[in-house]
C-alpha cells in the first residue's frame, strides 16, 4: 500500500467525452440562466453534494447532467478554465 502512495495516478478523459461534457455544462448553463437561477452556484450545489435537483428540468437539464459524471465535469470545467 505504501508503495502505491509513492505514484501519481493519471487519468485520461477521450476527446468524445470532452466535446460531449462540454455540450452539457454549456445547456445546462443556458437552461439555468433561463430560468433566473445562478448557474455557478447551482453547479456547485450540484458537484459537492451529487443532488440534481440543484439542476433545473427546463429543457431537459437535469437528465442531460446526469449522462456525465461529476468528476468528467469537473476535468471539464477546470480545463476550460485553465485555458483562458
Amino acid at each position: 500500500m505504501t508503495e502505491k502512495m509513492n505514484y501519481t495516478m493519471k487519468f485520461n478523459l477521450d476527446k468524445e467525452k470532452e466535446k460531449k461534457a462540454n455540450d452539457i455544462i454549456t445547456s445546462v448553463y443556458k437552461a439555468l440562466e433561463e430560468k433566473g437561477y445562478n448557474p455557478i452556484n447551482q453547479f456547485i450545489g450540484y458537484i459537492l453534494s451529487g443532488d440534481p435537483t440543484y439542476i433545473t428540468n427546463h429543457n431537459e437539464a437535469r437528465s442531460n447532467i446526469r449522462k456525465i459524471e461529476r468528476d468528467e465535469l469537473l476535468e471539464e470545467l477546470l480545463r476550460s478554465y485553465l485555458k483562458k
